[in-house]
């Protein structure tokens, strides 16, 4: 994945290599600032028309998930890919993505 790759890039060029536990912390707390936005634009879900999710915090939090990939040896693409097939199966045998656990 393109992105992977200018993510890795520009990790190794500005010395921000990192452990991968603390990769997976930084994409919680992004993640974390996504719901924030949510949390506060739409008055605690009372209004969800109001969603109002700021870009770079999308671009902070894939940044931070592309980092997690690359510092556990994971191709991005190839594991999107693998969860694509994973959904379509699910679809063609129960009518529906989701894994049937709650």
């Amino acid at each position: 994945m393109k992105e992977q790759e200018q993510v890795a890039a520009f990790v190794a060029d500005n010395d921000m290599k990192s452990d991968p536990a603390y990769r997976i912390l930084d994409l919680v707390a992004e993640i974390g600032e996504i719901a924030a936005d949510a949390t506060k634009s739409t008055e605690w879900g009372e209004d969800p028309e109001a969603l109002d999710v700021k870009r770079d915090e999308i671009g902070d939090a894939l940044f931070s998930l592309l980092a997690v990939a690359d510092a556990l040896d994971v191709n991005a693409g190839e594991a999107l890919d693998d969860t694509l097939e994973k959904y379509r199966r699910r679809i063609r045998e129960t009518g529906d993505s989701s894994s049937g656990e709650k």
